[in-house]
């Protein structure tokens, strides 16, 4: 058994990720230098991307668990930044609850390692004995999708949206939500191992990136909506996990990491600006800064699939050689991306109205650095790059999107923008527009009854613990009384009884003691005699 912490180690998928993190990261601290967020905002910013670093190098579920476990903390001071304002803090509240409600499974998972895989290595959890590494992958598997807010835990990232938009970009991206999928890349072979646990994290990422895309199409805040998109986005990464399409996951990670980090700071630029981040209140803001305006634009695009943009290709290669259902509903899913990105487009790029927003120079910088980025990360998925980003992922035999689904994605995305831009109105469902109700849902099944447990504990805990420690020192004091009233004098007469009785034999023992050597003499033949006559008798 080897339970020795493995340490951290750099391969392919973890380079990948830490290339991508330091990126994003230089590109959001210098838009949040530019906004002028104190020295606390960067220092809680930098421990949080710190502990994403851990958690993509880490060999073993116990510096995992780690780097899991501080990137949360980050994440609720991060939330909550605006300590102050009550509802932030509240906000911060579920978002941390509820991820560590699902980071449970993680330690669970650690335990069952222990005990059917006999360590804690990731590379040897696919190796566990039955039925241990079917316990491992449901731990996994259920603090993964916590973590990448999938279905059903999604809603603690619309709370998350009370937080700073530099927070938002960085989260959104290239750390905490992204960190649910890396893991399931990362444990694929356990996942396929079991000949379950693949199935269901496909499913669950087809069915949140189908079902969190209608909750984005009915946002009527930018914010929200961009929520709502990551949770689709990174449901296509959940998607290519199961499916085993490593590489395909990992391009569609990196290309997201750069569209919505690029989005959000756009966001926080216009609300910093306009002090709104309503849809209806920021018609035509794209207008009202060209820099801005047109990174908003290669962004929205990109979410949108439209060829030949970033995640039209690598949406695609997760979708190359799905089965005929994850198919169908990762299409769907698609058109529905289309549909979101597009609103949003149309609502900023209406007429212009108002004085032009100003944005410091600084500011621009990342948004043009990650506008670039947005539109041309797409060749990692497209052949000629392809091969050899799979090599490098250690995935070489993976399929490449084929020809007829680009065409047929492309197709349905440029066709989904041209009827949003027609329509410019898009049904909002209050099932959709309230994030299915999670949050309500959430409450009701699981905090109520856990409270009124509690509360039930806590009356048991006063009426019955309480009640039994009062009663045994009411009735130690009542026995103390009883036996100082009837017992104790009878207890001290005899003891002064004893006390006499020694005193008497003691002054007998003192008579023989003369000071006399001859009466001594005399003394031990008269005791000599004794013991002559009876031993005499005895024989």
């Amino acid at each position: 058994m080897s339970l020795r912490p493995g340490g951290l180690a750099v391969d392919g998928l973890s380079a990948v990720l830490l290339v991508t993190l330091a990126v994003v990261l230089a590109a959001v601290l210098a838009f949040a230098a530019a906004e002028r967020y104190g020295p606390r905002f960067h220092g809680l910013m930098l421990l949080f991307a710190a502990a994403m670093a851990v958690t993509v190098t880490a060999t073993d579920l116990f510096m995992l668990l780690m780097g899991w476990e501080v990137m949360g903390a980050m994440s609720y001071a991060l939330i909550g930044y605006a300590w102050p304002d009550a509802e932030r803090v509240r906000s911060a509240d579920v978002a941390f609850l509820t991820t560590r409600a699902a980071d449970m499974g993680l330690y669970a998972a650690a335990g069952f390692a222990v005990a059917g895989a006999h360590s804690l290595r990731l590379d040897a959890l696919a190796h566990a004995d039955a039925p241990w590494r079917d316990l491992i992958a449901a731990g996994v598997v259920v603090s993964a999708l916590g973590k990448s807010a999938q279905l059903p835990f999604s809603f603690w990232l619309a709370r998350a949206m009370a937080g700073p938009s530099p927070v938002s970009a960085l989260l959104h991206s290239a750390t905490m939500v992204a960190a649910g999928a890396y893991l399931l890349m990362r444990v694929h072979p356990l996942l396929a191992a079991t000949g379950w646990a693949d199935a269901l994290v496909s499913w669950a990422g087809a069915v949140t990136a189908l079902v969190l895309g209608a909750v984005a199409v009915a946002q009527r805040d930018l914010k929200q909506l961009l929520a709502a998109s990551t949770c689709a986005q990174i449901g296509f990464m959940v998607l290519g996990a199961g499916a085993g399409s490593v590489a395909a996951g990992t391009a569609q990670l990196v290309a997201h990491a750069a569209v919505k980090s690029l989005l959000f700071l756009c966001a926080g630029a216009w609300l910093s600006a306009l002090g709104t981040r309503r849809l209806d209140e920021l018609r035509g803001a794209a207008r009202r800064h060209q820099v801005v305006g047109a990174a908003f634009g290669v962004g929205a695009v990109a979410l949108a699939g439209v060829p030949p943009l970033s995640l039209w290709a690598t949406k695609d290669a997760v979708l190359a050689g799905l089965p005929p259902g994850l198919l169908a509903v990762g299409l769907a899913a698609s058109v529905l991306s289309a549909a979101y990105a597009a609103k949003a487009l149309f609502a900023v790029f209406g007429p212009a109205e108002g004085e032009p927003v100003r944005v410091p120079a600084l500011g621009q910088v990342p948004l043009v650095v990650l506008a670039v980025a947005a539109a041309v990360l797409g060749v990692l998925a497209l052949p000629g790059v392809a091969g050899a980003w799979r090599r490098l992922l250690g995935a070489p035999h993976e399929n490449g999107p084929e020809i007829w689904t680009l065409a047929l994605s492309g197709l349905l995305a440029v066709t989904t923008v041209a009827a949003v831009g027609y329509a410019r109105r898009l049904p909002a469902p209050g099932w959709a527009a309230e994030w299915l109700y999670l949050e309500r849902a959430a409450d009701a099944a699981v905090v109520r009854p856990a409270f009124a447990v509690a509360r039930a504990l806590a009356r048991f805990d006063d009426r019955v613990v309480d009640g039994a420690v009062r009663g045994v020192a009411r009735g130690g004091r009542r026995a103390a009384g009883l036996t100082g009233r009837r017992v104790e004098i009878r207890v001290d007469d005899l003891t002064g009884l004893v006390a006499r009785a020694a005193r008497a034999l003691a002054a007998l023992a003192r008579r023989p003691q003369t000071g006399q050597v001859h009466m001594y003499y005399a003394q031990a033949a008269v005791v000599l005699a004794v013991l002559v006559v009876v031993a005499v008798l005895a024989g």
